[in-house]
């Protein structure tokens, strides 16, 4: 042990910081090991509602919401009218004197605040300054519902709109702990024909598709990181939503077929014979089987002959329901296998102008191998049923049925079917706050996407290895933005960069460099498993992966996902030891930029063998520049770092050191 006496502490200090001094290489760097590998990375973390493993905590709670509704399509008018009694429970330790509400219709209107930051010189997929729409919910009737002794009343409210969120003052305050109040709201709307990429009408020779979401009043959650979370809904962001029971009768015309979240109850009622026995024999099939066939769209008899009929569907522990109607529909379906022998149901509903063999014609199959797919690698699909709608939306996903575009066709299908069915677990099982947190569903999604689409058919639509150094140019441009900026608040153009690609690529950069892929799918079905029908925040999600992994990822998690730095890592010298290459070489690399990452280096030799050498990120927590040997016993004529190109150096012009003759 070092004894302290009064000259020798700094003596040894002095001697320390000499060799140390000795043993580093002065470079011109930008790299502050300090700023990433700071311990402050973490807010203060773990309190009784989420622990600092990244568990729910002892203490978690969330409220819950159930909703009752009636709903009638008018195809005349493209209009839906519609009744919501929601029953909501007050678990949080807050008494409640108010709700708030979603209002997301009213986004659809030019006094909205999301028309208003839409460019006046074009189309966004979020809305058409060129071609306004005056839509909106027109709100007829709030009511809140009490019982007491026994006696139920209805009191009338007025509620305070403002934009796309509606105020309900509450006569009494709803307690603490378990207290229920019930809401019913009488509203209805014109259906925009194409609001934000999430919602509309496609027109079609055989008649309108109507794709039906956003579309009831819905209650906005309270939790314990920010209370009441009211933003306005401005078309980019997407959502935060409470779980509940949803009961739901959808009233139509006759000759559509509706196709909705959950299951059907009642098809006895809105099915031909025909097409009922068809519908239980896609329940036991493996192969796809049509309900209502192309021949059978233009036959009139093919649907029962009365002037409307009423759809009954209901979905359990979801957090949204959502539906669509047409009378062009094809349909078609098949048996999902799911791991705990369960069974579900993988449906298809598109036009007569886009079926056939490598279009729409393999929509079932491609829904079945998704869910079955995701169900054995992460979680089990939780619903009875996965329907798959040809839209004029380019694809958006609610609980058990997605809209994707009716001309997507091959590849192209299978990539958004496989990605808005995906989002089943991100954010409809894991209910991340998308709102605010885009990339943890977006992202996510884009991830597990990637090894399904290995997964499918053998590989069929396989992606390729992604340039990493190639992308970087991309990720990390002057133009771009941090993943951690809200969806909101970036610039249109980096939502796709920032929300969807660049999170995807870090996880799968996480997973195949970092740590491995069986101890990352570990920590990951963990997740998902601790958050299944919860709200985890993003910290949440880095503690969790910590904490099944057994590493200190700080420094990933704040060089990808919250700051916007960029990886350059070079090689600078090749020298040998005691001067002689049968000793074996000293390889120096230098960090020249903010992010650090893991290094994998090739060299070869004068005789052409090559080798590498791994080495982990912790060589970067106090240093700028390091030198490590490698047992070569020859020349070493070449150095490469990165050689397969897996990570995203923005200046891979200094990753390789050439022997040059007569150099020293």
């Amino acid at each position: 042990m070092f004894k302290k006496t009064g000259l020798a502490l700094p003596l040894f200090v002095l001697l320390f910081n000499l060799t140390f001094a000795q043993q580093t290489t002065a470079v011109k760097s930008n790299y502050d090991p300090h700023a990433l590998f700071s311990p402050l990375f973490y807010q203060q973390y773990g309190n009784e509602y989420r622990s600092g493993s990244g568990e729910p905590g002892p203490a978690y709670w969330q409220n819950r919401a159930d909703y009752q509704i009636t709903a009638s399509l008018d195809d005349t008018k493209n209009e839906v009218k519609g009744s919501v009694t929601l029953t909501y429970k007050n678990n949080s330790p807050h008494n409640l004197p108010f709700l708030w509400f979603q209002l997301d219709q009213n986004l659809f209107n030019t006094k909205s605040r999301g028309f208003a930051k839409i460019s006046p010189t074009g189309r966004s997929r979020y809305g058409d300054s060129k071609s306004p729409f005056e839509g909106g919910y027109t709100i007829s009737s709030v009511k809140v519902i009490s019982t007491a002794g026994g006696k139920t009343t209805e009191t009338a409210v007025d509620p305070i709109i403002t934009d796309t969120r509606m105020q309900v003052k509450l006569g009494k305050a709803l307690q603490a702990k378990g207290d229920v109040v019930k809401v019913k709201i009488d509203y209805s709307y014109i259906v925009p024909e194409y609001g934000a990429d999430r919602t509309g009408i496609l027109k079609t020779a055989g008649g309108n598709i109507y794709a039906i979401a956003q579309w009831y009043p819905r209650i906005c959650v309270f939790d314990d990181i920010q209370g009441w979370n009211t933003l306005p809904y401005l078309g980019a962001s997407e959502f935060y939503l409470e779980y509940g029971d949803f009961d739901v009768a959808i009233t139509a015309p006759a000759n559509h077929i509706v196709v909705a979240s959950g299951e059907l109850l009642n098809p006895a009622d809105v099915l031909t014979a025909e097409q009922l026995k068809r519908y239980n024999n896609a329940k036991q099939s493996d192969a796809t089987v049509a309900i209502r066939s192309k021949d059978e769209v233009s036959d009139a008899g093919s649907r029962p002959q009365k002037s409307t009929l009423t759809w009954k569907y209901k979905i359990t522990n979801s957090r949204d329901f959502a539906w669509a109607s047409s009378k062009s529909f094809i349909w078609d379906a098949a048996r999902i296998n799911l791991p705990s022998g369960k069974k579900a149901m993988a449906q298809s509903v598109y036009p007569v102008n886009v079926a056939g063999n490598e279009a729409w014609g393999r929509a079932t199959e491609y829904t079945k191998a998704s869910i079955e797919n995701y169900s054995k690698r992460w979680f089990e699909f939780p619903y009875p049923a996965a329907v798959n709608v040809a839209s004029n939306i380019g694809g958006m996903e609610y609980p058990g049925i997605v809209f994707c575009g009716a001309q997507a066709k091959g590849e192209s299908l299978w990539g958004v079917t496989d990605h808005e069915f995906g989002h089943t677990w991100f954010p409809m099982i894991v209910g991340s706050n998308e709102r605010k947190y885009g990339w943890m569903d977006e992202g996510f999604n884009t991830f597990i996407n990637t090894i399904a689409s290995e997964d499918f058919n053998k590989g069929e639509y396989k992606e390729g290895a992604i340039d990493g150094q190639m992308v970087a140019k991309f990720m990390f441009s002057d133009q771009s933005e941090a993943i951690l900026n809200t969806p909101d608040g970036m610039k249109e153009a980096n939502i796709g960069l920032a929300l969807y690609f660049k999170p995807g690529y870090a996880l799968g950069l996480l997973r195949n460099q970092v740590t491995g892929p069986e101890r990352f799918d570990y920590a990951f079905q963990k997740y998902i498993r601790d958050w299944s029908f919860k709200h985890p925040s993003p910290w949440d999600f880095f503690r969790s992966m910590e904490n099944s992994l057994g590493e200190d990822l700080g420094w990933f998690w704040k060089g990808m996902f919250l700051e916007n730095w960029r990886l350059d890592q070079a090689v600078s010298k090749v020298e040998y030891v005691n001067g002689k290459a049968e000793n074996g070489a000293l390889i120096t690399v230098d960090n020249l930029d903010q992010m650090a990452m893991p290094l994998i280096v090739e060299y070869t030799t004068k005789s052409g063998t090559k080798a590498r050498k791994s080495l982990p990120v912790e060589i970067w927590q106090n240093n700028k520049s390091w030198k490590f040997k490698v047992n070569s016993t020859e020349e070493i004529t070449q150095v490469v770092i990165d050689p397969d190109k897996v990570f995203p150096d923005f200046n891979p012009a200094n990753n390789e050191w050439k022997f040059v003759e007569g150099s020293k």
